[in-house]
């Protein structure tokens, strides 16, 4: 079977905008999800974009971009916050399958980021390991004020911006891909309600995208 997968940033790009618009207007394709599928991708995958999102269980990314089995290379924490094992998983997926994009993908109404600036408000982070997540988060929150932001969304787009950001800066060989063209990053708000994505940030050879 011929690997037709999308091989440039740009083409990578449109096929999740494309399985996007599918998924919002109700005509998914379900591709790659047959058992002919499941055994041609069982010697190797070779994932078209490293999905890098949060957690809630809402954002399944195969199904929210209509694709499937081998098409990408899911990373997920709650607030897409990134540590070691994240960026390490990125660029695995970037330097060894050779994926083209890397997409960082937030939404409205985030509970990680409600969490954060509800902290930031009281003086108070959550205790165990949620309070590390909201700490992770709080740098956003505190920008975000200090650019005039006040709503949770407008704290969500900046959230997902530093994370854009934060992975091309502590990544050299994700900055180094992007340099040379071979990988565009791009940050998503995906809206719980209707479906859609809307673009926040993006680096690399993409095509003029709205923001």
């Amino acid at each position: 079977m011929p690997d037709l997968a999308p091989a440039s940033p740009a083409d990578a790009y449109a096929a999740l905008m494309d399985g996007n618009a599918r998924f919002v207007h109700g005509e998914r394709l379900h591709p790659n999800q047959d058992a002919d599928r499941r055994s041609a991708v069982a010697p190797r995958q070779r994932p078209f974009a490293v999905l890098f999102g949060c957690s809630d269980s809402r954002l399944a990314a195969e199904i929210i971009f209509d694709r499937g089995l081998g098409d990408l290379f899911v990373v997920r924490t709650a607030g897409h916050v990134a540590g070691a094992e994240v960026l390490g998983s990125i660029e695995y997926g970037v330097g060894v399958l050779k994926a083209p994009l890397v997409v960082v993908l937030g939404h409205d109404s985030c509970g990680a980021v409600t969490a954060a600036s509800e902290a930031d408000r009281a003086g108070v982070a959550p205790a165990g390991y949620i309070g590390d997540v909201v700490e992770r988060v709080m740098p956003s929150i505190l920008w975000a004020r200090a650019d005039g932001c006040t709503d949770i969304d407008q704290f969500v787009q900046t959230h997902i911006r530093r994370t854009v950001d934060g992975l091309l800066g502590r990544s050299v060989l994700l900055a180094a891909e992007v340099a040379a063209g071979r990988c565009a990053v791009v940050g998503l708000s995906y809206r719980l309600t209707d479906g859609t994505v809307g673009v926040v940030a993006s680096h690399g050879p993409l095509p003029e995208i709205n923001r």
